[in-house]
């Protein structure tokens, strides 16, 4: 199954895959390398400590890999969705309740930082807005209630 991304998101992941080999790999190698060298290691923190860590950094090496293996990197300023919100599009909301005025880039999971605009393509409001267009409202199941959205611009930039 493809992996959507937009191609910033591909970067960001294939600059984080080369820190945990160049970097994050090398360092835990050597501090299991440090604890083994203190004895024995069945009483050994150190030892146990770096072990899970290279576990950790292993795991997320191959989930990187295998994202981008899959990857279907898609560039919003070339798609044609005739207005519609799609994967990678901006879309410019109206929270109808309280009149405030939001943007957001649907983007794959890695990508998603709600800090800076990017919300995932798996979240409740991204799946409501996919296939809408300017003028239409979505209705967002939140735990405070269902909130009303209207689209006032989508862009692919």
């Amino acid at each position: 199954m493809a992996t959507p991304m937009t191609r910033r998101g591909a970067e960001q992941l294939k600059q984080e895959l080369h820190r945990l080999k160049t970097i994050e790999r090398p360092a835990v190698i050597q501090a299991i390398a440090e604890a083994r060298a203190q004895g024995d290691l069945s009483e050994n923190a150190e030892y146990e400590a770096a072990r899970d860590r290279q576990g950790f950094i292993e795991g997320r090496i191959a989930d990187i890999e295998g994202k981008l293996g899959t990857a279907q990197i898609i560039d919003p300023s070339t798609l044609q969705a005739d207005g519609r919100v799609v994967f990678g599009a901006t879309v410019e909301l109206s929270d109808e309740s309280s009149g405030e005025q939001i943007t957001y880039q649907i983007v794959g999971d890695d990508e998603a930082d709600l800090k800076q605009g990017r919300i995932s393509i798996n979240s409740p409001i991204a799946r409501a807005l996919i296939g809408k267009e300017a003028g239409d409202v979505a209705q967002v199941a939140a735990p405070g209630g269902t909130r009303h959205y209207e689209i006032l611009a989508v862009h692919y930039r």
